[in-house]
């Protein structure tokens, strides 16, 4: 399966704004758009140029790609269902990458960012409904219950996860347990709950260029 391998900081300082990839390391000093907040490479200081209005749209598609960890062609996959769907494209379209599994478990926090939730669900980790899913883009639906593997409750890398779970403030449209070490999902996303920092209509005037 193809993916991005390279460093994420690198994805933040092309975007030129925090897209908090690799969790608590993004509120430290440690941050490299705090350090270095012009573009990665040998141009990167350059005299910084006018964005045109298909730049703009650009850049927020390749925010929005950048923040979920996906990449161009099964971005492009979402963004046809989104269109199929009833309702706004944009916001529907936000509502099908925050279904996603990896997401769902960073948002409840069983792990501290996307990436580190893929692994994690790549790895067997977690169980949907009692059943073992390993695909990180799987979407979960309304009443769909996610939780970590009985097997893994054990792991030293869980039981720090769910330490800090504890203080972590999931969104509303999900219920967390910890008790019982799962979460459920009570409803999809409506924009007002998805606090991602983009301006969806960009992407779908870009789509429908």
């Amino acid at each position: 399966m193809a993916r991005y391998t390279e460093a994420a900081c690198r994805l933040c300082r092309r975007q030129g704004e925090k897209l908090y990839l690799k969790g608590e390391r993004c509120y430290t000093n440690k941050c490299s758009v705090g350090r270095r907040s012009y573009a990665p490479g040998e141009h990167g200081q350059a005299r910084t140029r006018k964005i045109s209005e298909y730049g703009l749209q650009l850049k927020e598609k390749q925010k929005l790609r950048r923040i979920y960890g996906i990449l161009e062609r099964q971005f492009s996959g979402y963004f046809t269902l989104a269109e199929s769907k009833k309702g706004i494209t944009g916001e529907n379209l936000l509502q099908i990458l925050e279904s996603r599994l990896d997401n769902v478990v960073y948002r409840l926090g069983f792990a501290a960012s996307r990436k580190e939730a893929r692994q994690l669900v790549r790895h067997g980790h977690f169980l949907v409904n009692g059943k073992k899913v390993n695909i990180p883009s799987v979407l979960v639906k309304v009443g769909d219950v996610v939780s970590i593997k009985e097997g893994s409750l054990d792991s030293v890398k869980i039981k720090g996860i769910l330490e800090g779970a504890a203080s972590h403030n999931a969104p509303e449209w999900l219920e967390v347990d910890l008790n019982k070490q799962s979460g459920k999902v009570k409803n999809l996303p409506v924009r007002e709950q998805i606090d991602i920092p983009v301006q969806e209509h960009l992407i779908v005037e870009l789509y429908s260029r």
